[in-house]
């Protein structure tokens, strides 16, 4: 079985696809899952047949992790845990683990609003404990990130949370923010849609969760990276496969853990070690995003709001000038092999997400599309 690579939009059905989630996976990753599919390493069974106590996927599971680790340089104070939900589950999940670990103080948690994951995550927080909201830019329609200096942290939370990557909205933090040393808080970071395309400074750290199906996989695995001291503090009402001490001392197989998408995860480790680790990635993820935003920047045709400093390299919003040919850019641009463009519903216009899958020339072929119905709508 034979699958054209992505840099072939139109043969054989192979798309420039620019989902935001699930998204494009590297065609090498879906090549040899294909090769794999009947008989996995000569075994005689597909990866999705395989008990998960089974040597074969033990073998797989070891590998994924070894490599993950490897990846971001997660320090051995850190376990990673790999869970089912995604991250709308974690955003149960990190309160029911954490909103209480502060002996002697109300269960609370700081959040820092930057766009509609981070309001669902503290909606969901406030079933478990009091939400302090430390810092929104809401009222100015999601379009930058508040400075870490006007951010009103709470004395008694135990952790404050972030969305270091806004899909809908496009914002990013470029660094991982530092809280003040001499707070008893941790910073918790939503990293699902940018995950594995920069590094992680631990240091400034103590929780990161993301779903799998940006950067990573197929939907269905959701990573968590949490520092060991942060692990014994459950709720009691907290779900026994949703613990993290219980998950950990398992080796996240306390429940049967979704076998493929941990497979497909493992793949793509291996390929991105191949593209020069998370540094090879990085360097490739800002050249198609700075190539991408210096044409809009250009043009008075499209525009992009969103602050420069925030810009996120996964997720590109920008909208049409004239919205009455939003319609006819989404067909014309199908019709050039180029899929899943349109904005989200809560902000309209466009979007194109070029995730660590998506090459280079992808995001060139969209340039060259953008500027003929530019060129064409005049």
């Amino acid at each position: 079985m034979q699958i054209p690579g992505q840099g072939q939009p139109g043969a054989a059905g192979r798309l420039y696809n620019f989902s935001a989630g699930p998204s494009a996976l590297p065609a090498e990753v879906l090549q040899q899952a294909a090769d794999e599919m009947l008989s996995w390493h000569g075994c005689g069974m597909s990866v999705m047949e395989m008990s998960h106590r089974g040597k074969e996927f033990g073998s797989i599971l070891a590998q994924a992790f070894a490599d993950l680790r490897e990846l971001l340089a997660v320090p051995d104070n850190f376990r990673i845990l790999f869970m089912q939900g995604g991250a709308i589950a974690e955003n149960a999940i990190v309160p029911m683990n954490l909103i209480g670990r502060r002996a002697g103080f109300t269960p609370k948690a700081d959040y820092v609003v930057t766009g509609t994951w981070s309001i669902k995550s503290q909606e969901e927080a406030r079933k478990y404990g009091e939400v302090n909201i430390a810092a929104s830019t809401e009222a100015q329609g999601f379009l930058s990130i508040p400075p870490v200096a006007e951010w009103r942290l709470s004395d008694d939370a135990a952790y404050v949370h972030l969305c270091t990557n806004e899909t809908i909205v496009g914002v990013e933090y470029h660094e991982m923010p530092m809280i003040g040393q001499d707070s008893g808080s941790v910073v918790v970071a939503d990293a699902s849609s940018h995950i594995l395309s920069r590094p992680i400074d631990f240091s400034r750290v103590g929780v990161v969760y993301a779903g799998a199906q940006k950067n990573i996989g197929p939907a269905g695995l959701t990573l968590v990276i949490v520092r060991d001291d942060l692990l014994d503090h459950a709720l009691p009402i907290t779900p026994t496969a949703f613990n993290w001490r219980i998950v950990s001392d398992a080796d996240s197989m306390y429940n049967t853990p979704p076998t493929y998408a941990i497979y497909i995860a493992g793949l793509v480790f291996q390929w991105l070690k191949r593209q020069g680790g998370v540094a090879g990635i990085e360097r490739a993820n800002i050249a198609k995003a700075q190539l991408l935003y210096d044409y809009l920047d250009s043009s008075a045709f499209y525009v992009n709001r969103v602050d420069p400093a925030c810009r996120s390299r996964m997720n590109v919003p920008f909208q049409l000038r004239d919205a009455t040919r939003n319609d006819a850019f989404l067909e014309a641009a199908r019709a050039r092999g180029l899929v899943q463009l349109k904005g989200h519903k809560l902000v309209g216009g466009m979007r194109a997400s070029i995730y660590n899958a998506m090459p280079l020339a992808g995001v060139q072929a969209l340039i060259e599309f953008m500027r003929e119905f530019e060129r064409t709508s005049a």
